[in-house]
């Protein structure tokens, strides 16, 4: 027997079929998705029904890899972008492409919401979690207030992955975790919150759906969407955020295992028992998708700067590692701020990136090339102290993402976190942890109760590259550390004086 994941991010569709005994991954396929252009800065947006076509197109392609019977596949998950605003009518029909997790352009309505709720200290006081602009809250007060006949028509709010599910099962559903991350749900009593619904419209309630405990499915496979892939009954799964989907890929369903994502941005998120709350909102209190907590971290630059930096000096990944492998700790004293997108957490929007020290002895490529690596884990650092400061208590750092595949950059993580970090088998976590909770829940229905964990623990396996904290060169990064979390704060002014002054001139 075997289940699918499928990963619908924002470049595209992403499909594994895993057999549930072992779980291997014996079929793979990918769709990329189309992107609006010509829009606005700031926007962001993507047509909901693009998603369809790709998952349509991804599963093909992993059955036709597999080779198997289609009758074979029991079960579904989903794993999708988060935060993405889904509008439809009362036929469940789209009104306007979905703004998305990236989309900046409602930063007036994030700011009416959270001033209607008192301030940013009220807002999460009542709700548990700060209201970022991504989020879905003012993506929906945009729409209400910038197009009001298409508002008129709106009956139904999801999330892209409750987009897909409703696709395949004809049910409009949410759980808990993709849903903490609307900015419309107490994540402490894990109910929709009546003030900031009614701050929206009087009648935002009856647009959304009742919200779901992970474990429960969705239901199973329309069979008209079953005879496409010639599938019989089909399971689907209650689904999650892509971060929630990775969690359960990375095996991080217990405290004390943590998981660091090195992709063009970076994350880093732990499981939790309890709800673990920011009272400054810098760490996302998210719900996750086992029933627990999900305290994450999110920055803006990571494998973006690497990218930049193999760009200027024509180098491919193999010669950067070389490079950086000549070099030392701390760069000879160089110092990378890696602000190229601004950032998030430190939230410090208008920051651009800085190279700080040079001097004869380091102004070379090599030396460039290790301080915009450490740059990027410093960075995280920040925001990894900041946890663990709130409770966090990591004994294990699982690392996926592309910069997890270079063994300078997970020694410079486990010298910089100072704790021990492995890798995994499967890269695509997200995919594969929406099988892996398809699994869960098919195995439950079928009566076959087994504990999420024992389950994860049974199938995720460790891959061969890993890297343990040396103790020189972590008292060095703790130095390093403090200096680079005193430069960025000391340089807030310049940051915004420069980002004025390149916004008059154009």
């Amino acid at each position: 027997m075997y289940g699918i994941g499928l990963d619908s991010g924002t470049q595209g569709t992403k499909a594994l079929i895993i057999e549930i005994e072992s779980g291997n991954v014996v079929g793979r396929g990918y769709c990329r998705h189309k992107m609006i252009s010509g829009l606005k800065p700031g926007e962001s947006e993507q047509d909901p029904r693009e998603w369809i076509k790709a998952l349509e197109e991804a599963v093909k392609e992993a059955l036709q890899d597999s080779g198997l019977n289609p009758e074979g596949i029991t079960c579904l998950g989903v794993s999708g972008q988060q935060h993405g605003f889904v509008p439809l009518d009362q036929n469940y029909q789209v009104l306007r492409p979905a703004k998305l997790w990236n989309d900046t352009s409602t930063v007036e309505e994030a700011e009416e919401i959270i001033a209607a709720l008192g301030g940013k200290k009220s807002f999460i006081e009542k709700l548990g979690i700060n209201l970022a602009v991504g989020y879905t809250a003012s993506k929906i007060l945009w729409m209400k207030k910038h197009e009001p006949q298409n508002y008129k028509r709106l009956k139904l709010v999801l999330l892209p992955h409750n987009y897909l599910n409703l696709y395949l099962t004809g049910r409009p559903h949410m759980e808990y975790g993709d849903a903490s991350g609307t900015g419309l749900m107490d994540i402490r009593k894990l109910t929709w919150h009546e003030e900031t619904l009614q701050v929206i419209d009087s009648q935002l309630k009856e647009k959304l759906p009742e919200l779901s405990h992970p474990a429960e499915p969705v239901g199973y496979l329309r069979k008209e969407v079953a005879r496409k892939f010639g599938f019989q009954q089909v399971l689907v799964s209650s689904g999650g955020g892509d971060n929630m989907m990775a969690a359960i890929g990375t095996g991080n369903v217990m405290e004390g295992t943590c998981t660091v994502s090195l992709g063009t941005s970076g994350t880093i998120f732990s499981y939790s028992a309890q709800p673990f709350i920011d009272p400054e909102g810098e760490i996302a209190a998210f719900c996750d998708s086992t029933g627990g907590w999900l305290p994450l971290l999110c920055t803006m630059n990571v494998t973006n700067t690497t990218e930049l930096l193999k760009k200027l000096f024509n180098l491919n990944n193999q010669e950067l590692e070389e490079i950086i492998s000549t070099t030392k700790a701390g760069a000879s004293g160089l110092l990378f701020l890696p602000f190229i997108d601004g950032e998030r957490v430190p939230v410090i929007p208008e920051a651009s990136g800085v190279f700080f020290g040079l001097t004869r002895q380091n102004f070379d490529r090599a030396n460039l090339a290790r301080a915009v690596v450490e740059g990027t884990i410093l960075n995280l650092g920040y925001g990894f102290s900041r946890m663990k400061s709130l409770g966090l208590q990591p004994k294990e750092i699982r690392a996926t993402g592309g910069g997890a595949r270079s063994q300078a950059w997970l020694q410079v993580l486990a010298d910089v976190f100072e704790t021990q970090v492995i890798t995994l088998r499967e890269p695509e976590s997200a995919a594969y942890g929406a099988a892996l909770q398809a699994i869960w829940t098919y195995l439950n229905e079928k009566g076959e109760k087994k504990e999420l964990r024992e389950l994860v623990g049974d199938l995720v396996k460790k891959d061969t590259l890993a890297a343990v904290p040396d103790p020189f060169r972590s008292e060095l990064y703790r130095k390093i550390q403090q200096r680079f979390n005193s430069l960025w704060q000391r340089l807030i002014p310049e940051f915004s004086q420069h980002r004025h002054l390149v916004k008059t001139n154009l």
